[in-house]
């Protein structure tokens, strides 16, 4: 998806051992780990004629991982395709040298009736090596993700490695983003058990950080890698993102990321002359803006 809908970048603020912003990428954090832009979608009820249709628009030097809470979307790609994402489950899609896809509201969900949807996409760029890949795609249902409880916390791990767990979703650098939901007030230890920048969006409820209270809606940033203790309310759900950042600077233009900007460039010509593979059956495309 686009990088429209962006909170602004002067809802950041600094807590002490933390950055507080909304989501990335913002002025005082462009990346955290290799994850440069995060969107997140809803919740909003989802009515008959208002329905999800994102049509052909492409990537490239990044990774898509949709990631949903309520609601379905039907993902196709020039890879030829076609995955029904559902709640909990994890949308892997690496553009490499170039993808081209769609995300729409699935046909069994047009019958009239309305559903809330509620999610995140977020964009993991590729170490330099891989930018020019070949495309791929993967689904994780989310029974295959790893899920466990300690100190009365719910966990689930969407992708990569920590608290000693492995995803299975097919990750291209050292990272992780896992789930955490309480039920009531309690501390979590976050040192040692996830290796990286660190950073935080509260679903729901709130936590403390540094004596401070941080509602739902935002995203903490934390200044100290691979340590990191929070206090998670009553009824919070989080997710918890990051890894080892890459040494190189990434540039992002609409759905474009890469290291250099030429690349962008090559990309946003590639584009406008149509010389990008499209999704096997759909017409039109979203042109690039102005």
């Amino acid at each position: 998806m686009s990088n429209q809908g962006l909170i602004i970048e002067e809802r950041s603020r600094d807590i002490g051992d933390f950055i507080v912003g909304r989501l990335i990428p913002f002025r005082k954090k462009r990346m955290v780990g290799p994850f440069i832009f995060i969107d997140h979608m809803g919740p909003v009820t989802i009515k008959p004629g208002h329905y999800m249709d994102v049509g052909q628009h492409p990537h490239i030097g990044l990774s898509t991982l949709t990631y949903l809470l309520e609601g379905e979307i039907t993902h196709r790609d020039t890879l030829g395709t076609e995955q029904l994402v559902t709640p909990g489950s994890v949308g892997w899609m690496t553009a490499g040298k170039g993808i081209v896809h769609t995300e729409r509201t699935p046909q069994n969900r047009r019958d009239g009736s309305e559903f809330t949807a509620h999610g995140y996409q977020i964009w993991v760029a590729l170490p330099k090596e891989l930018e020019f890949m070949e495309p791929q795609f993967s689904y994780t249902p989310k029974e295959d993700l790893p899920t466990w409880e300690e100190n009365g916390l719910q966990f689930r791990l969407v992708a990569g490695q920590g608290f000693g767990h492995q995803s299975p979703v097919p990750v291209h650098s050292e990272l992780f983003m896992v789930e955490v939901k309480s039920t009531a007030e309690t501390l979590l230890h976050i040192d040692g058990q996830l290796s990286g920048e660190i950073g935080i969006c509260i679903v729901e409820g709130h936590i403390m950080a540094c004596d401070e209270r941080v509602n739902k809606g935002n995203m903490l940033v934390s200044k100290e890698e691979d340590l990191c203790k929070i206090t998670l309310g009553e009824n919070t759900h989080l997710l918890i993102f990051g890894g080892q950042p890459f040494p190189e600077e990434r540039h992002i233009y609409w759905n474009f990321v890469a290291s250099e900007k030429a690349t962008l460039e090559a990309a946003k010509e590639r584009w406008k002359t149509k010389a990008f593979d499209m999704v096997p059956g759909e017409t039109g495309y979203i042109p690039l803006p102005n």
